[in-house]
């Protein structure tokens, strides 16, 4: 009996023989028993009387993914085009679309698909169904629909060798590219669960991918979030019963203990075909699919995701390719990040950020988010946070923190003039360390905040990288231009590269570093500091230490910081989620200004992490340098990098340096690296002057447009107290929210 039950389907065991093959396979391989029990009430339990729904382009393996998906559920599968279409008309598909032509096929087919109705079933609909919005939704209330994405090319590679041409759709004119490249925003609009199948993946694989991703759309207890100061010995009985996810992490910002949250079972893995399948892929598409992988759709539809990164990176980016790599010299390859409406690598995340807050937030509260910046995070917070609707705005407020004389002219004229009714920068007499600290301060005093929600009815959160929700954008550029090196044939897929980053607060590195644990090929992650190098020196020599130090202004001021926040995310993750090792190094950090990490941690970073750093003057030269031999103008930490990079790198492989800003933010800089030897000291004549030099990139359009409306706004300017800073916050939630 044990070996018909073994091998026999499972459908055996639904008749009424079900308690005597139980019993006996019970008592002989009680192991076996319980394996196969616990498979058969997953599978069962996992579509109830859901349907799960198959959709995607011709060709995408709907119908064979199907059917085995419904054999290992034991459940019907319904194939529309052959079990519904085909015997509705009693003639088949191809014949119907001869017959009535494009526009009153997809009329019949819907009309078909209104009078259908199944449950707990596996459903493949045909390629064209999503076109028809009142079929859809019809079939979408009992069904969770997932979107095979399969590439364009080998979907015409597939067609083209069945020699399938009665597509609804095609004809005289229009070509299948185009009549797939048409339907994807049909796709895009219904699915609920996107798999992405390479060109070389077997249908039984696929279905697995389902059957997956299936599991992890139901179960969001899956995908919770920690502090890195947890304790890795498990959580209380009060922890465990109030579980944090996305929209959670993404309004909270920073933990109650002072640690950052950190997704607890860490980020998906990509497999290499799944990569593969992004290559040919738009940066949006790209950007979906990765966040999609990354925030549970019962914290954010898939759908609603989409519509959010289409409006962040649509129009706001004067760049098509939003994040192109351009060559350099060399096996030098620069990833230009400066193309969003601010002209700095923080616009990926904040345009995106305002929108998935707006969102999570609960309707009831109103929210105020607090911000310190060392220059480009400033204008780029006032501007994603400006660009919400309206009514979003009444419930949403900005308060940006910068170090009054610790950024450029044009970083402070920009923070001025992107000052909205919902947004405000203060200036604060001191540097970023100490506006990042008092945030945090602020964060942890339960008092204060407890008092702003009782008497004011308004909550405080953070916008800074030490939100979480920060770094997914830049994750995803970090990926997208590995692939943009793959497309252009620099490299195959699976060849390595290394990454060279300005680095201040450690998010953009961490992101890479991030990318790389999510399968892309990164090989060497270096950091580049400015004479500010504590950072150089704690990768160098596992010793973080501040005791003495104080911040350096530079000619690259988004990296003058010495405490880097985002570090903590990283070391957290190489001791393996030994919160308790976390806290007693930034405790022993916060009270005697060092630490210094064990032997084998450090063994760990150095595999990770190289480290260099650059001064001023060498800044200066590199920019000249490059504009010399290729006409092309770094910005002030871009060259950091390009200077660190040329003394690290070893020409085995490409490295790709990231450009965090448009060189026209620092522009007395750069005129000074030129060697102009009389600087006007009004930007806009700044700028006005390097566009005569008609270099690349060209002069940032935003850049411009901001500076001529700004003239000489007003801002507020506050002593460095976290006291004062805490009358401020208050002050500003009397005047818009009361």
């Amino acid at each position: 009996m044990f070996h018909v039950f073994q091998y026999q389907p499972l459908r055996l065991i639904t008749q009424n023989n079900l308690s005597s093959i139980c019993l006996k396979l019970m008592l002989s391989r009680p192991v076996a028993f319980a394996q196969i029990m616990k498979s058969w009430f997953s599978s069962h339990s996992l579509l109830g009387k859901k349907n799960i729904i198959l959709m995607g382009p011709p060709g995408a393996g709907k119908t064979t993914t199907g059917r085995i998906v419904g054999q290992k559920l034991d459940c019907p599968v319904i194939d529309i085009d052959d079990d519904v279409l085909e015997t509705t008309w009693n003639m088949s598909v191809s014949e119907k679309l001869q017959d009535v032509g494009y526009e009153e096929f997809l009329e019949e087919e819907g009309k078909a698909l209104l009078k259908f109705s199944a449950s707990g079933s596996v459903i493949s609909l045909s390629g064209s169904n999503p076109m028809h919005a009142a079929g859809m939704q019809h079939i979408k209330k009992n069904g969770i629909v997932v979107y095979l994405d399969v590439p364009t090319t080998v979907i015409m590679s597939r067609l083209k060798s069945k020699q399938m041409d009665r597509i609804v759709g095609l004809s005289p004119g229009i070509s299948l590219k185009d009549v797939l490249q048409f339907r994807k925003q049909f796709y895009k609009r219904w699915f609920d669960i996107r798999v992405i199948c390479g060109g070389d993946v077997a249908a039984e694989v696929v279905a697995e991918k389902v059957l997956d991703a299936v599991k992890r759309y139901q179960d969001s207890e899956l995908e919770t979030f920690i502090s890195t100061r947890s304790s890795r010995t498990g959580r209380s009985a009060e922890e465990d019963s109030n579980k944090l996810y996305f929209s959670d992490v993404i309004i909270q910002g920073l933990a109650l203990d002072g640690g950052l949250f950190v997704p607890e079972r860490g980020l998906p893995k990509f497999t290499v075909e799944e990569w593969r399948g992004l290559i040919e892929a738009t940066y949006v598409e790209r950007a979906q699919v990765i966040l999609e992988r990354c925030i549970h759709p019962a914290d954010i539809p898939a759908s609603k995701l989409a519509e959010i990164i289409e409006t962040a990176y649509g129009e706001n980016f004067s760049c098509s390719k939003v994040a192109p790599v351009r060559h350099l010299a060399g096996n030098q390859f620069l990833l230009e990040l400066f193309h969003g409406p601010t002209a700095s690598f923080k616009d990926f995340a904040l345009q995106l950020v305002p929108h998935l807050f707006a969102y999570c937030i609960p309707r009831s509260c109103n929210y105020l988010i607090l911000v310190a910046t060392s220059g480009d995070t400033g204008s780029a917070v006032l501007d994603g946070f400006s660009r919400l609707h309206d009514t979003d705005k009444q419930r949403i407020a900005l308060v940006n923190f910068f170090p009054e004389d610790g950024v450029s002219p044009i970083q402070k004229s920009q923070m001025i003039g992107c000052q909205k009714e919902n947004a405000w920068s203060v200036g604060v007499k001191s540097d970023f360390d100490f506006c990042q600290t008092a945030i945090k301060q602020i964060f942890t005093n339960s008092d204060f905040t407890g008092f702003l929600t009782v008497e004011y009815g308004t909550a405080l959160s953070a916008a800074n990288s030490i939100n979480w929700a920060r770094l997914l954008p830049q994750i995803v550029y970090h990926a997208s231009a590995y692939l943009d090196l793959v497309h252009q044939g620099i490299i195959s897929f699976g060849s390595p590269v290394d990454i060279c980053i300005p680095t201040g607060n450690f998010g953009n590195m961490l992101a890479a570093f991030y990318a790389k644990m999510m399968g892309i090929p990164i090989r060497k992650c270096i950091c580049a500091s400015n004479e500010n190098n504590v950072l150089t020196e704690f990768i160098r020599t596992g010793v973080y230490d501040l005791r003495g130090r104080k911040l350096i202004s530079s000619f690259s001021p988004a990296v003058d910081i010495l405490k880097s926040s985002n570090l903590e995310r990283y070391l957290h993750l190489i001791a393996n989620k030994d919160g308790q090792l976390v806290t007693q190094l930034f405790n022993q950090l916060e009270n005697q200004g060092h630490f210094q990490l064990q032997k084998d941690l450090l063994g760990k970073l150095q595999q990770d992490l190289v480290a260099g750093w650059c001064s001023d003057e060498d800044c200066l030269a590199a920019i000249h340098s490059v504009y010399s031999t290729t006409g092309y103008i770094l910005d002030t930490h871009t060259a950091v990098a390009k200077v660190v990079a040329d003394r690290l790198q070893d020409r085995t492989c490409p490295i790709i340096i990231s450009s965090t800003a448009h060189y026209s933010k620092f522009a007395p800089a750069i005129l000074r690296a030129l060697r102009i030897a009389e600087i006007n000291q009004n930007p806009l004549s700044q700028l006005h002057l390097l566009s005569s030099y008609s270099a690349l990139p060209p002069i940032h359009w935003g850049l411009l447009e901001t500076l001529k409306k700004t003239g000489n706004g007003d801002h507020q300017v506050c002593a460095a107290d976290v006291s004062v800073l805490m009358s401020h916050i208050e002050t500003l939630i009397q005047n818009h929210f009361m």
